[in-house]
């Protein structure tokens, strides 16, 4: 717990002093002025894998480990949205994400079989500033809406098992520091990206944390392709008893963008 808290509080030094650093850059910038704004839709694909735990109620914490093909085999629904305005110095961006989706429970000492089934609802307002050509600094919100569906076979102490089911959802809000690198604008055919972002702090998850990295081609000046990898981490408590729902989880895997910009 103690290397864990250190790892977090690490990171959030890291892009506070790099925000910092960043914006005393600013006024060294020489570049024109271009108050112009440019809109990027961008429907995008994931094919996530999920590892974490989950708890609901007195029901014993269940772990998941489920790759992108089991996910996606049992996946009943989803949707990927990000969409963008930006000009030379400024940026909003709003990046939705929905699953419904259902995952076999992983075998431990508690729990023998079972299914949980997860809705998840996650959308993420940011704003950013410019400081540099290649680096933009900015802070966020992530709303999250989570409900988690659990029926499992509960090993008994003297043998046997027993079927146990639970269901609860919260939705909650973390505030977010973020941090982009990007090619510049200049650079016509090729573009790439790196987003790395922290959380929470408390104030709705314990903590959250981030991290894309994209590259991609531009067909013409209305539309690209980009791909590339995303890993969300999400750990979250709340309540205690029967009242308690648990959600530590990271969502990983590949996904490709489809980019439209107007």
């Amino acid at each position: 717990m103690k290397m864990k808290t250190q790892s977090r509080l690490l990171m959030l030094m890291i892009l506070l002093i790099g925000g910092v650093r960043l914006f005393a850059q600013d006024s060294l910038q020489q570049s024109a002025p271009n108050s112009r704004w440019h809109f990027r839709v961008e429907p995008y694909m994931m094919f996530p894998n999920m590892s974490g735990n989950t708890g609901v109620g007195l029901l014993p914490l269940v772990s998941v480990d489920a790759g992108s093909s089991d996910i996606l085999s049992k996946l009943h629904m989803g949707g990927m949205l990000n969409l963008e305005a930006a000009n030379d110095k400024w940026a909003v961006n709003s990046d939705l994400l929905f699953m419904n989706l259902e995952q076999d429970a992983k075998p431990s000492t508690l729990v023998n079989s079972g299914k949980v089934n997860m809705k998840q609802l996650g959308w993420e307002l940011a704003g950013f500033r410019r400081v540099s050509k290649y680096l933009e600094f900015g802070i966020g919100g992530l709303l999250n809406s989570l409900e988690a569906d659990m029926n499992i076979s509960r090993n008994l102490a003297g043998g046997g098992t027993q079927t146990q089911s639970g269901k609860k959802s919260k939705t909650w809000v973390d505030p977010m520091i973020i941090t982009r690198l990007s090619t510049p604008p200049a650079i016509k055919k090729f573009m790439g990206q790196f987003r790395g972002e922290i959380g929470g702090f408390g104030i709705g998850s314990d903590f959250t944390w981030q991290l894309q990295v994209m590259a991609g081609y531009r067909f013409s000046k209305l539309f690209d392709i980009t791909a590339g990898y995303r890993a969300i981490s999400i750990d979250y408590v709340s309540g205690e008893g029967a009242s308690s729902f648990i959600y530590d989880m990271t969502t990983y895997g590949p996904m490709v963008r489809f980019g439209f910009n107007f």
